[in-house]
């Protein structure tokens, strides 16, 4: 890719290169769901993937209930399958019998630049690249949230990108004139002060 930028006389830093790749490398396919509740052969972000299989890796299946209260197939938290069993036992009653839960598999996925870029959690932001009408109908059909997380969708609906000074937390600072945390005055009249320097 750096080729052909350099051979028309451009120069682009390594950086950006690793945010495209990043980008068409973010999906990937299921190939074995193992326990958890992934489709085999869907196509999801590997963020998510990697969650649901961080939190199946502290769960179990149950293979006997015994006289527990759990059903045979159950998936549920190693923890309260002990605390059931030893619950059980102390009564002279039959544990569950169980097996570590298995985790999906996954094969990475190569997506091009517009698939990609299809594929974004934000509709809106999808819309503003290609099919657009494909992406608002599917959009509307779901009855999808945009919940504006990204640069591009808030870029494009008008409002401060949440980065630097448009971060949510920073929103709300209040910022004083030099001097003005003097003891004297009050903290009305100061936050008085600070509306008519923001105005």
């Amino acid at each position: 890719i750096q080729e052909v930028y350099r051979l028309q006389g451009v120069r682009i830093s390594d950086k950006h290169i690793e945010v495209i790749v990043r980008q068409m490398l973010r999906k990937v396919r299921v190939e074995d769901p193992g326990d958890t509740d992934l489709l085999e052969r869907s196509e999801i972000d590997k963020h998510r993937f990697l969650k649901v299989n961080d939190e199946i890796m502290s769960k179990v299946v149950i293979e006997d209930a015994g006289d527990t209260g759990f059903r045979e197939g159950d998936v549920v938290e190693r923890a309260k399958v002990l605390v059931e069993n030893s619950e059980v036992e102390s009564e002279g009653k039959e544990p569950a019998k169980f097996r570590p839960a298995r985790p999906a598999t996954f094969r990475p996925m190569l997506l091009g630049i517009t698939k990609a870029s299809l594929g974004t959690d934000s509709f809106i932001s999808a819309a503003s690249f290609q099919e657009t009408t494909r992406v608002l109908t599917n959009a509307a059909i779901r009855g999808s949230v945009d919940r504006l997380a990204g640069l591009k969708e808030n870029v494009i609906m008008g409002n401060l990108i949440p980065a630097g000074t448009g971060l949510r937390k920073f929103r709300d600072l209040r910022v004083w004139k030099k001097g003005a945390m003097d003891d004297n005055k009050d903290e009305s009249l100061l936050e008085k002060e600070a509306q008519d320097t923001v105005k």
